[in-house]
Parts: structure tokens; sequence; C-alpha cells
């Protein structure tokens, strides 16, 4: 048996395909007959464009990074529909004011290329003889992966074409197969066990067709061609059930290649699926864990052999954890065996916000150098509309202690939620000069509804009834009913603070990120007094020297949130005639000098500390996760 798996553009260009690894191992073991192969398409579009038109990293990413507003994918619908230049006078239309000057009229030539690119793409797959193609499709790959699946069957109609990803979970998968009928197989949901029962239900050419009807979340066509969409598992995958990947030789293919020059590439592993967070208080705008939330966790040591196992076979030090969010008692068993492997990893990995410092220097010591920790705002009461569980100052701690431990952070600043007022952020706005020391957020994003968040499946949460991003209709030849099954982002009437409000915060995170590289603010506590040095522009002090007893007192104690009551209370108990004007005062004088941030009835201090840490391991060159291109 001969297989194909494919992994079409806008896929990262720095990873391999966790899916098709897992696949492909699979596979394997099943039958350890099989050939399978890879077709790494996102690398060689890449090498494509760069010999066909000059294209850029530059570019690259501003297109990979574009889902949001559906360029990315628009790109690829002549070749999807079959149709040269497909609305190109419409979507042209939406790209006025949104993009840089010179990339629309790079998008209409990739638009008008991606049909070559494409047909030589499935040329070659069918050139090998598979007897089967799987597709994996998530995000941005639907409108190249959709083309790439039609003239592979217009090609070699007896191949068989299999889907799977996460834009084929729940009603989308079945939407995708019923109205692309060169698909022959959908697979919803995790995949180790539905795709190998599938190879062995269809093995050389005879469908089995009541194996086919017993394979859970499986959408498959009878002989006579009418559509099956088998019921989904009702249960995820046990942990024990997740293997580890084969890339095979990916990273030799990524050396190869111009993106090879453009990025350094790491590997890509899991350690869970779910999210123990989202299946107690599911945040409100999230639809990233589809149909499962049930949070399962490999054992520790199993998951750190597999992990060393990749980095000896690979020599990739460099990686990236898929979790959604870390396992808590990881802390005390994964990361102390990372620790003492004695390799000098470089892993990122998504946390929760909450984690002290003291956690995140444990993370560090095991080579968790970059999390992406779901800051999202720094609001308490908008933190509460989102269901995060955590407090504005408890955020900005995050920032602060992971400076302090060396820790690279990334996060977005998410607004536009239903119930928030613009006295929300404006004493919050008015602070964000004290923490330009700090990581700053990518940029602010309105928020998005996502499909299988709450904001989609419950209206009555403020947004009301979604429909279809505007931008789908200029992607897929489908009538809105069909787009409402298919796709995953959804327009709602914006909800939230005002224009006035949005023109003071937009300014403000520009200048944060603006103002970062050359602002500092550390403490020194030598005991019997505490010394800060500042470098922040907008700040006219450089050196403050608390020498007071009850200064140093208060100072150590913000080093958590307190609330002022709690504050006086505990300063009190350590001094007497503390009154609750003399914290006032302090407090507020502390403000204007950025040392603290107080929001939602909690106070912080907000200088890392300058104890000696580990040099902070300089940012890799990387694609970032897309971003909303709509942020009116």
């Amino acid at each position: 048996m001969r297989v194909v798996l494919v992994d079409m553009p806008w896929s990262s260009i720095d990873m391999p395909s966790l899916a098709l690894g897992i696949l492909r191992r699979r596979v394997l073991d099943v039958f350890p007959d099989a050939h399978v192969d890879v077709v790494h398409a996102n690398l060689d579009y890449v090498d494509w464009l760069v010999t066909h038109t000059g294209f850029t990293a530059e570019e690259y990413e501003f297109c990979a990074n574009s889902y949001f507003s559906g360029l990315s994918e628009w790109i690829f619908s002549a070749a999807l529909n079959d149709r040269p230049r497909w609305q190109v006078p419409e979507f042209t239309a939406r790209l006025t004011g949104r993009v840089p000057a010179g990339m629309t009229a790079r998008t209409l030539e990739l638009h008008e290329l991606a049909p070559r690119f494409v047909r030589e793409t499935a040329a070659r797959i069918v050139a090998e003889a598979p007897d089967v193609v799987g597709f994996t499709t998530t995000f941005a790959q639907n409108a190249a992966t959709l083309a790439a699946a039609r003239i592979v069957k217009e090609l070699a109609p007896h191949t068989f074409t299999v889907f799977g990803g996460a834009n084929c979970d729940g009603p989308q998968g079945a939407a995708l197969h019923r109205n692309f009928p060169y698909i022959d197989a959908v697979v919803r949901g995790e995949g180790e066990v539905a795709f190998p029962q599938l190879l062995t239900a269809t093995i050389d050419g005879d469908r089995d067709e009541k194996a086919l009807a017993d394979i859970a979340g499986l959408c498959w066509r009878t002989s006579d061609g009418a559509c099956v969409v088998n019921p989904m598992e009702a249960a995820p995958l046990p942990p024990g059930a997740l293997v580890a990947p084969d890339y095979g030789d990916y990273f030799e293919r990524h050396a190869r290649s111009t993106a090879g020059s453009w990025v350094e590439p790491r590997l890509v592993v899991e350690s869970s699926r779910g999210c123990w967070w989202g299946a107690k208080h599911h945040c409100t705008f999230c639809g990233l864990n589809g149909s499962f939330m049930e949070f399962r966790s490999k054992d520790p040591g199993r998951f750190v052999a597999e992990l060393l196992a990749l980095v000896e076979r690979h020599r990739i030090l460099d990686v990236w954890v898929t979790d959604n969010i870390i396992d808590m008692a990881y802390l005390g068993s994964m990361a102390p065996r990372l620790a003492e492997s004695g390799y000098d990893l470089r892993i990122g990995y998504e946390i929760k916000s909450n984690l002290r410092r003291d956690q995140l220097e444990t993370l560090y010591a095991a080579g968790i150098s970059h999390v992406q920790p779901g800051i999202e705002n720094l609001s308490s009461k908008v933190l509460r509309l989102m269901d995060k569980g955590v407090t504005a100052c408890r955020n900005v701690r995050l920032l602060r202690d992971a400076q302090t431990v060396g820790t690279e952070v990334s996060w977005n600043h998410l607004y536009g939620f239903p119930g928030e007022t613009d006295e929300d952020y404006d004493d919050v706005i008015d602070q964000l000069p004290a923490l330009h020391h700090l990581m700053p957020p990518a940029g602010a994003t309105r928020v998005k509804v996502e499909r299988f968040s709450p904001y989609f499946d419950r209206p009555e949460l403020g947004f009301g009834p979604p429909r279809p991003a505007a931008h789908y209709r200029h992607i897929y030849d489908l009538p809105e009913a069909e787009l409402a099954d298919l796709v995953y982002i959804f327009d709602v009437p914006r909800r939230g603070i005002s224009a006035a409000c949005l023109d003071r915060l937009r300014p403000a995170i520009a200048d944060w990120i603006a103002a970062h590289p050359r602002s500092r603010l550390t403490h020194h506590d030598l005991g019997d007094h505490i010394v800060l040095v500042d470098t922040r522009p907008g700040f006219d002090w450089h050196l403050l020297e608390l020498v007071d007893p009850i200064e140093t007192t208060v100072f150590r104690l913000l080093d958590t949130p307190h609330s002022p009551a709690a504050l006086l209370r505990k300063t009190a108990a350590r001094h007497d005639g503390v009154t609750a004007a003399a914290v006032e005062d302090l407090l507020a004088r502390w403000r204007s000098l950025g040392v603290v941030f107080g929001e939602g009835g909690e106070v912080v201090q907000v200088a890392p500390a300058a104890r000696n840490p580990a040099p902070i391991r300089p940012p890799r060159p990387t694609l970032v996760p897309a971003l909303a291109a709509d942020e009116h």
C-alpha cells in the first residue's frame, strides 16, 4: 500500500506537521510494509514563489498571518473554484486600507499563479501512484488543500482522497464532504485510530462498507454515491493512545528549501490534549479544542523520552509544544527530568498567567524559555467577561516575573467584548507607560467569534446569532447555509468599547511596543534598603532609593497583588503608627513614578528583580500566529 500525506500552504514553514507526523507513525505501526511519503507542499510553495516571483520572507509572513482577513485563502480561490481571477474586484475592494503598499499587487499576482502551483503539486502527488492521499487542513489551509484534492482526483480518479485536521471537526467535516465530491472521506476528530481503520476498510481498492460504517466520526460515500456521516466518538483518546510523531526527512527538506534561510526549524510535539481550565471554565472567545475539551496528558517520563529521542534524531534543540495549557503536575515531574537531561533546549509552551516566579524558574531550568500565557487583557472586569480566572494585576505580575527569570512572553491584547465599557480601559491606558519595560502585546486585536467557542454556541452572551465572516463569500462558491457549517470565523455586531476609547488604546499599545527596546526598570533588594533603576522614556527619574522601613515592607508585600486594605493590615502588623492615609499616599506617589500598577481593587509593584538572572535567550525568527486585520 502506498500512502501520500500532504501539508499544503499556509501551514508554518518553521516546523513539520504534527498531525502528519503522528499519522505517518500510526500507518507504519499498523502496516509495516506500507510506503508512506509526506509532501511538504508548504516548503515547496516557498521555493516555487521565490523562483517565479522573487517572493520575500516578509511577504510570506504577511500572507501567512492574514487568516482572519481571508487574504491567505483567497489567493487559492481561483484554483479551488477552477475559475481564473475569481472575485478579483470584490476582494480587492476589501484590501483597501487593510494591507501595506505593494501587497495588493502581490496578492493579485499570487492569485493568478496559484492554479499553476496547485496543478504542478497535484501532478507530483499523482506521479507517486498512491493508493490513498491524505490531506491535513487547519485554519488557512482549506482553499489550497481543496484545490489540490480536486486536481488529484481529476488526474487519478481511482485515488482515494481523505481529509482530516482541525478544519474537519464536527459539522465542518460533514460540510466539506457533501460540498466537494472529490473528497472520498473525511476523518473528523482524532485520527490515530480512525485513519488506520479507514485504510484497512479500503485496502487494495475494495471498500468494506460495513467496516466504513463502524469508524467513528467518518464521512464517506456508498457505492451509489450517497454521503454517510458516522456519529463522532463520545470520548477522546486516552493519553496512552497518543503516539510520538515520525517526521521522516522533513528537516533535510527544510535545509534544502529557501525557508531554511528564512527561519530556523524547530521540533513540534504534544504532551497533552484538551484544556483543564476550559473543562471547568471555557474562555468565552476560545474555539481551539473543538469537539474534545477533556484534558489528557502523557506520562511525564514517556513524554521526556519521546522529546529527547526526537532531539537526538534530528539534532534540533528548538521545540514548540502544541498543548493548549501545561499540565501543572509536570512542574514537579516532567520539568526536573528535562532539566537533568543535559540538553540546552529552548522550548515554547502555553501556560496559565497565574504562575508564580518560582514556577517560571522551574520551567526555565527545564529549557522552557518561551511561554504564551493567555494574558489577553489588563482589565479585571474584561477578564471576568472572558472567564479567564485571573486578574489584571496577576497578569502584570506574570510579565514582571517572566522578565526577572529571563522567559520570553508572547501575547495579544483583545478587546470588543459584550459588556465591556470605556471605563474598564481608561485607567489602564493611563498606566501603560509604567509597563513599557515589560513584554508588550503583539498588538490590540478585536475579538473574533470562533466556532466551538461559547460566544458561538451561546448568542445570549451578547453577540447574537453569528454569520459566516464576509470574506468567505469571496473564497467559496457556496450558499450561506453551507458556509455556516463549513467555516471557522463568524461575523457579529461589534460590541464593547467606543471608537474614541479605541483611538486611545491602539496608540497606547503602539507606544508600548515602540518604547520597549529602550525601557528598563529593575529593583535591587539590599536588605536594609531597596534601589530602583529606571530608563523608561515616560518618566524623568533614574534612581529611587527606598530606605524607610515602612516603604520597604510595602514594596516587598507588593511582590504579589494586594488590595489596599490587605496591604494596610499586613504593614500595620509589622510597624507601629501605620495609617490608611499614609499607605494611600505612598501608593499614589509610587503610581505617579510608575512603580506600581493598580486595577480592579488590587496593586502590584512592576519592577523586575535585578538578581543576575540567566540571560534572556534572543527571540528566534519565526512566523507568529495569524492576527486579525480588521481592528477598527
